[in-house]
């Protein structure tokens, strides 16, 4: 439990100015560090190691004596992960906070990207690609579904969002901790070296060739897989679409003109899981 009469840090503080410059992406480039907002953000980092496992992920904490009290167990695996921990009063938290309504913890994280060739090295059989992919909700949202769909892994091309945006760390609701994220891979040198590894390669598009109800039908979703997911507003271009092995689309059986990104990229991704999850599905990558 914290003191009965703790000392507060000043919002004139370095480590509070450092803090709150992590909300801009060149500041978060330069430190490798990212905020993440939240008991659930902040107990996932206490909890995790970055990739390797030679560092605590969560590197500092600012929390309300409020949230420090009500989140006790929070404070303990922070403290227990070897981070700093401050307390603070609100308005500090809400300086450091993009959020409208800060929950009173904000932690500081290291980066967690794994290398690309890590992933290959581990022979996913699913996994997501964001290609192109500019809004960080839609990101962090894909993520979480990657997450819950048991994907292995998600790769952000060179020309997608930035993965420790405050908007898409939140988005990813804890789930940016739970699986391996490569960042700035080209959309090539990711199609290239998931084939090589075994994986198909499936483009989701709208107008894709062949549909993603006839393909689970014809057994032909239990491989080791990829989806490659495109940009909000125009999706994927020919070019990309031409590295895949198929383009499918989600069916649509009503009258909706076409679903969101995040909504597609969790029909995809659980339509492999069950795929794969299938008596004759395939858990297992062999050599190519």
């Amino acid at each position: 439990m914290p003191p009965a009469t703790p000392d507060l840090i000043s919002p004139r503080s370095p480590r509070v100015s450092a803090a709150r410059r992590l909300a801009r992406r060149n500041f978060r480039g330069k430190e490798r560090l990212f905020l993440a907002e939240g008991p659930q953000a902040v107990r996932e980092a206490a909890a995790h190691r970055t990739p390797g496992g030679a560092d605590a992920t969560l590197v500092e904490l600012f929390a309300t004596l409020e949230a420090a009290e009500r989140y006790a167990d929070i404070i303990g695996e922070a403290r227990g992960a070897g981070a700093r921990v401050h307390l603070a009063d609100e308005q500090v938290i809400e300086d450091i906070s993009t959020t409208v309504t800060p929950q009173g913890l904000v932690g500081v994280c290291r980066f967690l990207d794994t290398p690309f060739e890590d992933i290959l090295a581990a022979r996913p059989k699913l996994v997501a690609v964001l290609a192109n992919v500019r809004d960080p909700g839609n990101a962090g949202t894909v993520l979480r579904c990657a997450d819950a769909a048991g994907a292995e892994a998600v790769v952000l091309t060179d020309a997608s969002v930035d993965l420790y945006n405050p908007k898409a760390v939140r988005a990813s609701v804890g789930s940016l901790f739970h699986l391996p994220v490569a960042v700035g891979v080209p959309v090539e040198r990711a199609v290239a070296g998931l084939r090589d590894a075994g994986v198909r390669i499936l483009a989701a598009d709208g107008a894709g060739a062949h549909d993603l109800d006839e393909e689970l039908d014809k057994g032909a979703m239990g491989g080791p897989t990829a989806w490659v997911f495109g940009n909000e507003a125009w999706g994927l271009p020919e070019e990309t679409r031409a590295l895949a092995d198929a383009v499918v689309r989600v069916p649509i059986h009503g009258k909706a003109e076409s679903l969101n990104l995040a909504t597609a990229a969790a029909v995809c991704l659980y339509a492999s899981a069950r795929a794969q999850r299938a008596p004759e599905g395939c858990r297992t990558v062999s050599s190519t």
